[in-house]
């Protein structure tokens, strides 16, 4: 609402631009006459350049869709555990920090440019997911999108879409499991300022991951490189570390994390304690941006996948000299 707000003042200042413009015209002195009109025209095109880009980020903050799946999930003591073991892994890292998945805390203060406010959502009882049906908690995590059709915009920037069908299911049992806590989540979450609605009309500005609508699998759990793999592709890495893992670069909104190729020289041993105790094993301390303490909860399988994945990394291309 912030950004319709400040759009709105946006388009009634290029007007008042253009007005001043025209009246200047009226000016005796030539110089005075030209200036004004010259200084008002420069104002009110970047105004209205301005006040443009944020129309078209606008419509795309309203334009994404997706179908709500057909679901009603039962909720098995198996399925509830295996959601939690997710949860306290993953969605902990932004919906944990008030309470046990209470939501609460402004994302858009973690981000370096000032793109909006993005609270993450108390997915208690206590919240709105209290009224959403299980097909509609689906389409949150895997696209991105409230039950009232809004765009989750730090949602649909994760990987959580990359979840398995099945582990998606499990989160919502598990989801469904808690009791009420914290403090309901304003509606919507997410409110895109108007410097992040220009961004996204320039195209500077992410708009998501691509909606999908099929169907995703997960390989059978076990320390293999397979499920080490899918670990990482709904795990969060890739944004601070690089596509390749190889390390961030200059321009990402995710904090620049470095080179994850450093893990082949350390022992699985070693591995699992640096995730476990924020150590690594030449004592560095791994910095509070990094969620080590969510990704530590894994079981030793989970990690030992991971490992494995990171272990077998190809090795980066070396530099051409000049």
């Amino acid at each position: 609402m912030a950004g319709v707000v400040e759009l709105a003042a946006a388009i009634a200042v290029a007007a008042l631009l253009i007005w001043i413009g025209f009246r200047a015209r009226r000016i005796g002195s030539d110089i005075l006459r030209w200036s004004g009109m010259g200084g008002a025209g420069l104002l009110a095109a970047v105004a209205v350049l301005a006040s443009g880009l944020a129309v078209a980020g606008l419509v795309k903050a309203h334009s994404r869709r997706a179908p709500v799946p057909d679901l009603h999930i039962a909720a098995a003591p198996g399925e509830i555990a295996r959601g939690q073991e997710i949860a306290d892994s993953f969605c902990a890292g932004c919906h944990s920090k008030t309470g046990i998945l209470t939501g609460g805390t402004d994302l858009g203060k973690e981000i370096a440019l000032p793109i909006g406010s993005f609270i993450a959502a108390n997915l208690t009882p206590a919240g709105e997911l209290a009224h959403w049906s299980d097909g509609e908690i689906f389409r949150a995590i895997r696209n991105g999108i409230d039950a009232e059709g809004h765009w989750l915009t730090i949602m649909s920037y994760t990987n959580a879409g990359k979840l398995s069908d099945d582990d998606i299911k499990a989160l919502i049992a598990y989801i469904r499991s808690l009791p009420a806590g914290g403090t309901p989540t304003p509606d919507p979450p997410d409110s895109l300022s108007l410097p992040g609605l220009i961004l996204l009309g320039a195209g500077k500005l992410p708009a998501g991951k691509p909606v999908f609508a099929g169907v995703i699998t997960a390989p059978p759990k076990g320390a293999t490189l397979a499920y080490g793999a899918y670990i990482l592709s709904y795990q969060d890495c890739r944004e601070c570390h690089g596509a390749g893992l190889t390390g961030g670069v200059e321009g990402q909104l995710a904090p620049i994390g470095p080179d994850l190729d450093v893990v082949k020289e350390w022992k699985r041993e070693e591995f699992i304690t640096a995730m476990r105790t924020g150590v690594t094993p030449d004592g560095h301390h791994i910095g509070a941006v990094m969620p080590w303490q969510a990704v530590g909860r894994m079981d030793d399988v989970e990690l030992s996948a991971i490992y494995e994945y990171l272990t077998h990394l190809p090795e980066a291309p070396a530099a051409v000299a000049d």
